[in-house]
């Protein structure tokens, strides 16, 4: 294995990626932005998965809470296995994927867009069959992505959906803090998160947590724990994770609390108070001087833009702590870059 993984060469693109995505899809994002004003949906559907459903997760938290409006996970197999006839008459679905390959994808895609919807697919590949179904396609621009674990392109797709939510909405002071994401996003992958490694190292399972705009990236968290590392993670809100899922919480079980700034941070911060009275390892990621905080988290500017930062700082952790566990990060065992689902 190299010195230096691809996974974590391609994570340490992602500054670069997010200015290129925001420069050059600038004048698409301002179109859709003024198509959704001046025909507002009636029902919006995001259409994806693994890493990209996590990317869809956040755009959808971001619509609900800033714009007020409904979105729905499709659930695939309701159209590739029920064959189910949404209703399309006013629906707007949103595709995220990395390669634009997944037959699930696709097929419910163009057959939204057959019926009357309008259709956009965020796709690093512009030239993939998702992209070629999708009334609109916005390119993420991430390049080639050689890693199995997505990392930069996962990036780019927050970055796509929180560009939607800042043309549609047309809030000035978030639009402000996302063009100024690319420079935050560098100065995330230089924060030192190198204590969870020594604290995860022998570890065989841990809960990620999360809450708000922050639940898509510990969902994406606990899947590269599992994905990288052989780690079995489990992601939960910070109040879910208060009802079954606390039994297993005993002395020693590690738990990764996320906690950017922005309405959820209080509660994430006094869950990760009571687990340490309980005697659980608690990995606080928080903004520095946050009491109990032991990996630094770099603001964005804005509340519901520091999730984004957050996986930044994540990655090059969990890529180390393959490594520490004697594993290779870009050969997961059993994965393959391009998944084709039905």
């Amino acid at each position: 294995m190299s010195v230096r993984s691809r996974m974590a060469a391609e994570a340490a693109e992602a500054p670069e990626v997010a200015a290129r995505l925001l420069e050059r899809e600038a004048a698409a994002f301002d179109e859709l932005g003024a198509d959704l004003r001046a025909a507002p949906p009636r029902s919006l559907l995001t259409v994806a998965r693994g890493s990209s459903d996590h990317a869809a997760h956040y755009m959808a938290y971001l619509v609900m809470a800033r714009l007020g409006r409904l979105v729905t996970s499709l659930p695939m197999s309701l159209v590739t296995l029920y064959r189910s006839q949404i209703e399309c008459e006013g629906l707007v679905a949103l595709a995220f994927s990395q390669s634009g390959q997944s037959p699930d994808l696709v097929d419910p895609l163009r057959g939204f867009g057959e019926r009357g919807a309008r259709t956009v697919a965020f796709v690093n590949e512009p030239a993939s069959p998702l992209a070629l179904a999708a009334g609109r396609c916005v390119p993420l621009h991430a390049g080639a992505e050689r890693s199995v674990a997505a990392t930069k392109s996962f990036i780019a797709q927050l970055v796509a959906g929180a560009a939607l939510v800042a043309a549609w909405q047309r809030d000035a002071n978030f639009a402000t803090a996302l063009q100024a994401l690319p420079a935050v996003l560098a100065q995330a992958g230089r924060q030192d998160w190198s204590r969870a490694v020594a604290a995860l190292q022998c570890a065989h399972q841990l809960y990620v947590i999360g809450r708000g705009t922050g639940l898509a990236v510990a969902m994406e968290a606990a899947l590269k724990f599992k994905e990288v590392c052989g780690l079995h993670a489990e992601a939960y809100s910070g109040a879910e994770v208060q009802h079954g899922p606390m039994a297993l919480v005993e002395p020693g079980f590690p738990l990764l609390v996320l906690a950017p700034a922005g309405p959820a941070q209080a509660g994430l911060l006094m869950l990760a108070a009571q687990m340490r009275e309980r005697g659980a390892r608690v990995l606080l990621a928080a903004p520095p001087g946050t009491p109990g905080a032991e990996l630094p988290l770099a603001g964005s500017g804005h509340v519901d833009l520091d999730p984004i930062s957050t996986v930044g700082s994540f990655y090059g952790m969990v890529e180390a702590l393959a490594r520490a566990r004697g594993l290779d990060p870009d050969a997961p065992r059993h994965l393959n870059k391009v998944t084709r689902t039905l």
